[in-house]
């Protein structure tokens, strides 16, 4: 495991002086001499120094902080390119400018050598268990973590096999520990860089790069997504091979089509660009607003066109997650918007968001209908969806409001599907095919199988309140007895905590009345009780009416 918490960092850190120095050194090339200095770490650049040429020096100090940012990351090799990528979708901790470079950062690692290769498959298999017959030398794809090799099996299937590098724990263990030694100077010497918990940044990132090397995880979540999409056959996932996949080799169907962004070769085989694109816009649709569970990384290099004009994904090691809840208050941003609604787009926008403090209404909602007038001005085939997206950063960033990770990778996903929409299909308009799905899903919610499930969950969660009631006021009773129970509040925040009280207790107020009126009219109409109307319970249809006008308008009404 690659946790943090038992680390002895500064022992570890010593032992590893050589890489530290080379960090450091690094770190002063690209012009954050600065930091060496506050951190008070100088003493390991005696050898560092050495390795920084004048000319080298003159040519960064031309480039932006960003892209020195970028650069140096791409230097430090493996552990922190990754550590770019990760922080390149975390728009609650880094700036704007530098999330735009960051996603450009680039592998540039040497490929792993066929005997290395063979002698890792030999660790992972036995002898008797091997199960390639020739695999080639030449790696057809290659990145910081592994590499993947076309291969053969012994039944004469063609499969990629994604082998970890050798050696590549240790060394992130190795970088591992040298960070998490700097993330905890810069907390105790940087009162800006403290407010954002580098130290916790760093064991987060440690636990994501032990998910990432391990492969069973990512045939997991291919397994995952190939059953989302099992009776849709315009989409093709790898099968995995379970009984040839370790947590350090992923043996997986080969996938022989044209990359996506290959628009000659698609033109050449006869491809349908615009069935492909329709395709590509349904497979982000589906991830995010049925199932939750959505490919983050949907880049052309990921995607191909197989024969028949289907869609083939590669390379499920990052996914994002959205549940129930998120996905509804998105759709229902997206139609605040749409209607113009700022107040309740506001709100929505809150709900979306992590913040220290409120903002300011009146600007954010101000904010907010500029722009909806921006976008909605146009013809929704003309609205670039990576604009869209950068316009709403910069009002999230301009009111120091966090998006939630998955809620930007989910963002950052329909942005690359419109990107690869563009190249196929240039009069595709993303926005307007989305339109009918998501009201779709809006109205999915009023469904009665969906009240019903909404008020069995209610139902079972009250029930088990109901039954901590007493347990709960029995022991706090203990505490007061004691003298260790203590009652708080934040005068600052009751206001807000009235009117969210006000608002929530008025919601459930109307949602017992309208399960009360759906339960009311089942009844009525299973007893078929008169007047009838075509052998229909007429009040047990005006109950069933009453249920859906009311649930209709608690969810249009604006929340105030």
């Amino acid at each position: 495991m690659l946790s943090l918490k038992d680390f002895d960092v500064v022992g570890r850190t010593y032992r590893n002086i050589n890489r530290y120095r080379q960090i450091l050194a690094i770190l002063f090339k690209y012009g954050f001499g600065n930091i060496i200095d506050t951190l008070n770490i100088d003493q390991y650049l005696e050898t560092g120094l050495k390795m920084i040429s004048r000319k080298k020096k003159e040519r960064v100090e031309r480039l932006t902080q960003p892209e020195r940012v970028r650069l140096l990351f791409e230097e430090l090799g493996p552990t922190f390119i990754k550590f770019g990528q990760i922080l390149s979708t975390r728009t609650d901790l880094v700036p704007l400018p530098f999330i735009f470079e960051l996603e450009k950062l680039q592998d540039n690692v040497p490929r792993i050598p066929s005997s290395v290769v063979q002698t890792t498959l030999s660790k992972e298999f036995k002898d008797g268990e091997y199960p390639f017959v020739s695999m080639e030398e030449e790696p057809i794809a290659s990145a910081s973590i592994g590499q993947v090799h076309l291969a053969r099996l012994k039944d004469g299937k063609k499969v990629a096999v994604k082998i970890r590098r050798p050696g590549i724990r240790k060394q992130i263990k190795v970088d591992l520990e040298i960070m998490h030694h700097l993330a905890t100077l810069m907390e105790r010497h940087i009162a800006d860089l403290s407010f954002f918990r580098p130290v916790k940044i760093v064991e987060e990132f440690a636990e994501t790069l032990e998910k990432e090397m391990d492969y069973t995880l990512e045939a997991s979540n291919m397994e995952r997504v190939a059953r989302q999409f099992l009776f849709e056959p315009a989409v093709h996932i790898p099968k995995v091979y379970l009984d040839k996949t370790t947590e350090t080799v992923l043996t997986m169907e080969y996938i022989q089509g044209i990359k996506i962004s290959d628009i000659d070769a698609l033109d050449r085989e006869g491809m349908d660009r615009k069935a492909l694109t329709r395709q590509g816009a349904d497979l982000i649709l589906k991830q995010v607003f049925e199932y939750g569970f959505f490919h983050a990384d949907l880049h052309p290099g990921n995607l191909f066109a197989l024969p028949g004009n289907v869609l083939g994904l590669v390379d499920f090691g990052m996914m994002g997650f959205m549940d129930r809840k998120a996905r509804e208050v998105f759709i229902d941003l997206i139609a605040a918007v749409v209607t113009e609604n700022t107040a309740a787009a506001c709100h929505y926008l809150l709900e979306l968001t992590e913040y220290e403090d409120e903002p300011e209404m009146r600007v954010l909602e101000r904010d907010i209908s500029t722009f909806a007038g921006q976008y909605l001005t146009r013809a929704l085939k003309h609205i670039n969806m990576g604009r869209l997206l950068t316009d709403l950063l910069k009002i999230t960033a301009r009111h120091k409001l966090r998006l939630y990770p998955d809620t930007f990778l989910m963002l950052k996903s329909f942005s690359s599907v419109q990107g690869v929409a563009n190249r196929l299909d240039p009069d595709f308009d993303m926005v307007g095919y989305a339109a009918p799905f998501i009201r779709k899903k809006k109205m999915e919610r009023f469904s009665i199988s969906r009240i019903s499930d909404d008020l069995s969950r209610v139902s079972v969660e009250a029930f088990q309140l109901i039954q901590d009631l007493p347990r709960d006021s029995i022991a706090t009773m203990r505490q007061a007895r004691k003298g260790k129970f203590v009652l708080g509040f934040d005068i600052q925040r009751l206001d807000k905590i009235v009117s969210t009280y006000r608002r929530e207790s008025h919601k459930l107020s109307v949602s017992l009345i309208i399960s009360a009126l759906i339960i009311g009219a089942s009844l009525l109409l299973s007893f078929k009780v008169p007047p009838q109307l075509f052998g229909v319970s007429i009040p047990g249809m005006g109950g069933i009416a009453g249920a859906v006008l009311l649930g209709l308008w608690l969810f249009v009404r604006p929340n105030k």
